[in-house]
């Protein structure tokens, strides 16, 4: 018998054993009989190749080969520090000096625009400015300077052509890995040996630019690197003093053109003034403004005017019909009003006098009576006419008002026929003035502009504040680095390549050892024995079991060569119970030989899968669905096989949650994953049949009572339900206890 029967039976003893706990802890007893007993005595080893076992890597295996081959790990590394070494000491060494700029961007502030002197504090600069200061620095225009002034060119360092080139250099240029000295100008040459050894760059979060040159001469090093910093200045000194040049030279062609457009423009200001009759008076007014505004004001002076005397005129007259004593001003500061009064007093003191010694006809009170009278008549008539004068002021003014009244809407009338005109006038006097100011403008620029051209130092974005001094320390090669890194290099690649060529050795096919078929002994019995099962260890089956067995494996095959036609598979019966999942494992067992396969539990009735799984604890589904777990965490792997598996969920979770879309979801994630995911779906009660049909194909456990009629039938049924094969078992896999009754024992 070959090691995959066995196997299968192997899968079978060990969920029997989960299952039925009694069958594990109590120790059955065969009584003595004189029948005789079968023994299996298991038959040589064969060889066959095993099945590669993913994802385990033996790390002892690996310390082991780099031990066996530290000879090709030693004598590389070696060879790499020496070379290494006496590379680093060949390489004519390089010194490095170092300048450094501050760009403050500041100015004297005398020099600067008049615009920018009541600003006390300039925008500051941003960071694309200081880099474009860099970029200055690196210029071509200052490398030639820098070239010129420390005559770079006459050094064999900057060109190599003045000192030969190597003919590793040479053969270098012919197969295209280094460029040809001789098809480039000097001066290439030379810029070509200047960048190579020319860095600069801002210093982080700063206005702070450094300046690396590095050369084979440290007094050159330092040299240049000064020169560069201060040809970097002297580039800026001119290139201000080109700017206001180049301002003052276009300044004074639009200065004389502007002189011209002013001296047009107010020359048309005046002619259209003059004839159009709008001449300016007071206060930059026209004059037919300023009359209109003198008439305004006299004609509310003399509505005021009229106004007063008309009221001054009625109160007067109402006094004297009512008969109350007039008490109007202009009635009491009348000289004979005031007169008149006097006299009044003095009658009626005399009268009153008189009245003391005599009676009221007496001729003298009767004479100082009458001439009482006779002054308050002279009164009134006085104050009669104060009023008839007051009225005649106010029609006096009345007249005023009616002539300025015309007057004012006569120049109305004037200033209305002269406002297109004064709107031409102004719009004329607008366009001289934008001129005259523009003109001003750049008078002012202009002297400006000629001041800082005439000055001999003209102010720069920065100055030095940090320059180059002579180094003794080489700057290149980094000996110890160099050394380090290609020792250690070569160290982890040597390494590499052995610990790869074990691992490709490990994963090679090997050879496991198979079974024969089983030779069997009778020899009669002579004393009871006692038969102690223990966990994982061969299990007693029957001949109707291997069969069994058989017919799985026929069906694994079949469902390898369909591929991905038979990517998922269903598992279910007509009843729930053991056998279904049984069934399932053994399947999934054979297929897991040859392909990747995960098994998934959708029922949750039997504990068999959560037996045989290495982590029985572990989520399922349920936890899946709730968010609780996720896929590496509800995967497991079987504990004889390289088969997953996937458990309902954990003991009491709700099974309304397998019948959730998500379930679906999940079951399509798995489909791309492994080769086969088999559903053991139970009698598939209460589960989706969308998530049962979709694409897959049905093995159907029957219950051993089943007639062949009623399973031809429920294979129909299914098809038209939607599987797209139905393959139905002729047995299932039951937990047996046939061993206690005719044992034969299948060893591995």
């Amino acid at each position: 018998m070959r090691l995959a029967f066995w196997r299968a039976g192997k899968d079978k003893s060990v969920i029997e054993r989960a299952v039925s706990k009694a069958k594990s802890e109590v120790k059955p007893e065969v009584k003595l009989e004189s029948k005789p007993r079968i023994e299996a005595k298991p038959a040589p080893l064969a060889a066959k190749p095993a099945p590669v076992e993913s994802g385990d890597i033996d790390l002892h295996a690996l310390g082991g080969a780099l031990a066996r081959k530290r000879g090709w790990i030693i004598v590389p590394t070696v060879l790499a520090l020496v070379a290494s070494v006496a590379v680093v000491n060949l390489i004519t060494p390089r010194y490095k000096s170092e300048a450094r700029i501050l760009i403050d961007g500041r100015e004297n502030v005398f020099l600067r625009p008049s615009s920018d002197r009541s600003t006390e504090e300039r925008q500051a600069l941003d960071p694309e400015a200081v880099t474009s200061q860099v970029q200055l620095v690196l210029s071509r225009d200052l490398a030639r300077e820098i070239i010129k002034k420390n005559k770079l060119a006459e050094l064999p360092e900057f060109d190599p052509v003045l000192q030969g080139v190597s003919p590793l250099k040479s053969l270098a240029a012919l197969v295209g890995i280094g460029r040809d000295p001789f098809s480039m100008t000097p001066e290439e040459r030379v810029l070509d040996a200047y960048y190579d050894r020319l860095q600069a760059y801002a210093v982080d979060k700063s206005r702070v630019i450094v300046v690396e040159f590095q050369s084979q001469d440290p007094e050159l090093a330092a040299r240049v690197a000064n020169s560069i910093a201060d040809g970097y200045l002297v580039l800026q000194q001119a290139a201000r003093q080109d700017q206001a040049r180049n301002a003052s030279q276009w300044l004074a062609g639009e200065i004389d053109n502007l002189r011209k457009k002013v001296s047009e423009a107010e020359a048309k200001v005046e002619d259209f003034r003059s004839k159009s009759s709008l001449f300016v008076g007071t206060n930059n007014t026209t004059l037919s403004n300023q009359q209109m505004g003198e008439v305004n004001t006299q004609l509310n002076n003399a509505r005021a005017l009229k106004a007063d005397a008309e009221s001054k005129a009625r109160l007067i007259r109402e006094m004297l019909q009512s008969g109350k004593p007039i008490e109007a001003s202009e009635v009491v500061n009348s000289e004979l009003m005031r007169r008149l009064s006097e006299q009044r007093v003095t009658l009626r003191a005399q009268l009153a006098e008189q009245s003391s010694t005599l009676l009221g006809n007496h001729p003298r009170i009767k004479e100082l009576k009458a001439q009482l009278s006779d002054l308050d008549g002279q009164i009134r008539d006085e104050a009669a006419k104060i009023s008839r004068s007051l009225e005649n002021d106010a029609r006096i003014a009345g007249g005023r008002v009616d002539g300025l009244t015309a007057s004012l809407e006569q120049l109305k009338k004037q200033a209305t026929s002269t406002n297109g005109q004064d709107v031409q006038l102004r719009a004329l006097e607008r366009e001289a003035k934008a001129q005259r100011d523009l003109l001003e403008t750049y008078l002012a620029k202009y002297r400006e502009a000629n001041t800082r051209e005439t000055i001999d130092t003209a102010p720069t974005e920065g100055r030095i504040i940090s320059r180059g001094i002579v180094s003794n320390t080489p700057a290149y090669p980094k000996k110890l680095p160099i050394v380090l890194i290609a020792t250690l290099a070569t160290l982890l690649l040597s390494s590499g390549l052995v610990v790869t060529g074990e691992l490709l050795r490990q994963t090679a096919p090997r050879a496991v050892a198979t079974l024969a078929p089983t030779v069997v002994r009778r020899e009669p019995v002579v004393e009871a024995v006692e038969i102690e099962p223990a966990p994982l260890q061969p299990e007693l089956t029957t001949d109707i079991e291997v069969g069994e067995f058989a017919e799985i494996g026929q069906l694994a095959e079949s469902l390898l060569a369909a591929g991905a036609g038979a990517k998922k598979v269903t598992v279910l019966g007509t009843a729930p119970g053991d056998a279904i999942t049984l069934s399932t494992l053994t399947l999934a067992r054979h297929l897991a030989r040859d392909a990747r396969v995960v098994v998934v539990d959708l029922t949750a009735s039997s504990p068999t899968i959560a037996a045989v799984s290495v982590d029985p604890t572990a989520p399922g589904l349920a936890e899946l669905m709730q968010g609780q777990a996720s896929f590496a965490q509800v995967i497991t792997r079987d504990k004889l096989s390289r088969l997953h598996l996937v458990m309902a969920g954990r003991p009491g979770f709700d099974r309304s949650l397998l019948q959730s879309p998500r379930v679906t979801l999940a079951i399509d994630a798995l489909l791309r994953a492994y080769d086969h995911v088999l559903l053991d779906a139970g009698s598939a009660s209460d589960l989706p049949a969308e998530l049962l049909t979709a694409n897959a194909r049905a093995v159907v456990v029957p219950d051993t009572s089943m007639e062949a009629d009623a399973r031809a039938l429920m294979c129909e049924q299914l098809k038209a339900v939607g599987f797209s094969e139905v393959t139905m078992l002729s047995k299932p896999v039951q937990p047996s206890d046939a061993a206690e009754t005719s044992p034969r024992v299948v060893a591995a």
